[in-house]
């Protein structure tokens, strides 16, 4: 069974999520994935992060099965599901509306390398068809999209992003925010220099090692 503090884990996340400006009100959704026990905790539709409590939580198997919560899950528990069977190396989704990923996802455009922190995803941040939200679509439309990689845009929605933990899922979700939005202003502006792919796999393997102790 996820431990009280694992769904607490959820709720500080989801509280982090409106406080870094990733999303409002309701929007968005997260997720954590125990495989050794094969229980997931996702966030319920409906409730407003501030108001979200541990209890609100939901656990269920990876079919789907509720297993403890009487709340009902979030709408895109489809993706959720679909991102944890794909990729063996996740155990934490986070799916925000923050506003310049969003742009960039409601222009058809893929995120470049335009800047190095773009590694958080991998070589770029690729680009989802659109789905209605809560779909089969979008579900297979995510987990086909994503790849390898760490984050994604779901065109006119929003972003996922994945990691080996929350703390990881979310770092990547506010540093693709941040590209996103340098990505905008400097075409804005002009034509942005587009980091080549030798130099972006070497900061992805830099990146395998960063924040760990010596």
């Amino acid at each position: 069974m996820l431990l009280a503090s694992e769904r607490s884990l959820v709720v500080e996340f989801g509280m982090r999520m409106v406080a870094a400006g990733l999303t409002t009100g309701t929007g968005g959704n997260l997720s954590l994935f125990k495989r050794d026990d094969g229980l997931m905790a996702v966030t319920p539709t409906g409730i407003a992060y501030d108001r979200l409590t541990p209890g609100d939580v939901v656990v269920l198997t990876l079919d789907g099965s509720v297993v403890d919560g009487d709340r009902k899950p979030t709408s895109e528990l489809g993706f959720h599901q679909a991102l944890y069977r794909a990729r063996p190396d996740v155990a934490a989704v986070v799916h925000t509306h923050s506003p310049y990923a969003t742009t960039m996802a409601c222009l058809g455009w893929e995120i470049p390398a335009v800047h190095y922190l773009v590694g958080f995803s991998g070589r770029k941040v690729p680009l989802a068809p659109y789905e209605t939200f809560g779909t089969a679509g979008l579900a297979a439309g995510v987990a086909g999209a994503i790849g390898s990689y760490n984050a994604v845009l779901l065109a006119n929605h929003g972003l996922v992003t994945v990691g080996r933990d929350l703390p990881q899922a979310f770092a990547a979700a506010e540093e693709i925010e941040f590209v996103a939005r340098i990505y905008y202003q400097t075409r804005a502006v002009g034509t942005p220099r587009i980091l080549p792919d030798a130099e972006m796999d070497r900061i992805i393997e830099k990146f395998k090692t960063y924040g760990q102790k010596a």
